[in-house]
């Protein structure tokens, strides 16, 4: 059964998008089949892998007979249709043939209130009982179309019904950051929601009505697999003092704040599974990965892609996987970006080596 995990920070530009691309690549060249899923409105995801430039792009994909993208999957659900949801047609990926992506719609937004209406687990509850079971559903059936080991869900930078339903019904999550202000105040509050949202569906785990469904609620009980904290500027090979404040602040913040919170509402793996991945990579340097034996250390570190990052868009291929004639450099440059590139490429096999390591040995520890 394919390992899902969530990508969920409620602020926006920590880096989900880009980590779901390149840590999926990975995953996907280390022969894990991986489906890499957008479930963000803007659909920055499903533009950046298929090419999409503007709205007629994307609705030559949403005029399919064929069920193509999240929100016709979810149609049948939502719109009670008297057909059952099916698996999604992925779109395959140039490039990397263990990894599809399951594209968004802008439209899923729409199924938002009405989402949270049943999620409200009230008397109203036995018209609208399929939703709350309808994504997980919807992805399981595609992992078994495509046999697929790894569901990455890009999330929305919201707290709403849909995010809630994403993060509580995956097996695990990580938590992108920036290095800034927000960030660091974002460890107090995701302390405070995400424990609710775990309350919720423990909740919704023993209505009868939910496990009595078309789609039932699944019993899941989702697992913090660290932060990532990414883009940031280096100067001689040490992030650069105003970053290395911010860094050091959401460290602080994760460990006093976000892994006790998590550890009342088991929402932890075992402290040993998370030393027996900080084995794996012996790089400690500020360009480095991090994952000691507590989960407070972030998972990755990266720091700021720099020209890589457009290139990587414009090709639509991973930060670590761009060729000379993609890098379109000659000389001592082209040698710069190459030796970044292989930085990269170390650092995303590493973390997605423990990856790996905490999803395929959490049942065992």
């Amino acid at each position: 059964m394919a390992k899902q995990i969530a990508l969920f920070n409620h602020k926006g530009g920590v880096g989900k998008t880009t980590t779901t691309f390149n840590l999926g690549w990975m995953l996907a060249n280390k022969g894990k089949k991986v489906i890499i899923v957008d479930c963000d409105p803007q659909c920055n995801l499903t533009g950046m892998v298929l090419g999409f430039k503007d709205a007629e792009d994307f609705a030559s994909m949403y005029t399919s007979d064929a069920v193509t993208n999240i929100r016709d999957g979810l149609a049948p659900a939502f719109e009670s249709r008297p057909a059952l949801i099916e698996a999604v047609d992925c779109a395959p990926i140039k490039g990397q043939p263990n990894m599809h992506l399951l594209p968004g719609h802008i439209g899923l937004a729409e199924y938002e209130v009405t989402l949270g209406i049943a999620q409200e687990l009230s008397g109203s509850l036995v018209t609208l009982q399929n939703l709350p079971g309808s994504l997980y559903y919807l992805f399981s059936k595609t992992a078994d179309k495509y046999n697929a080991d790894f569901i990455l869900v890009d999330m929305s930078p919201s707290l709403g019904p849909i995010n809630q339903n994403l993060l509580m019904t995956s097996d695990y999550f990580i938590v992108p950051m920036f290095p800034d202000y927000f960030s660091a105040m974002a460890t107090e509050s995701l302390a405070s929601i995400l424990p609710k949202w775990a309350a919720w569906a423990q909740q919704g785990k023993k209505l009868p009505i939910l496990q009595q469904a078309i789609y039932p609620f699944p019993d899941k009980h989702p697992k913090f697999l660290g932060t990532i904290i990414q883009n940031f500027r280096v100067k001689k090979g040490i992030s650069a003092a105003a970053f290395q404040r911010w860094i050091e602040e959401i460290k602080m913040g994760v460990q006093t704040k976000l892994i006790p919170a998590f550890s009342e509402n088991n929402m932890l793996l075992s402290d040993e599974l998370y030393q027996k991945a900080s084995e794996i990579g012996s790089d400690s340097t500020q360009l480095s990965l991090f994952f000691y034996n507590i989960a407070s250390q972030p998972l990755l570190q990266l720091s700021d892609f720099n020209t890589l990052i457009a290139l990587s868009q414009e090709h639509k291929a991973p930060v670590f996987d761009l060729s000379d004639e993609q890098l379109e450099k000659e000389g001592i440059v082209l040698e710069k970006m190459k030796k970044s590139m292989i930085k990269f490429r170390d650092l995303f096999s590493d973390g997605a080596e423990r990856i790996i390591t905490l999803t395929e040995n959490a049942e065992s520890y």
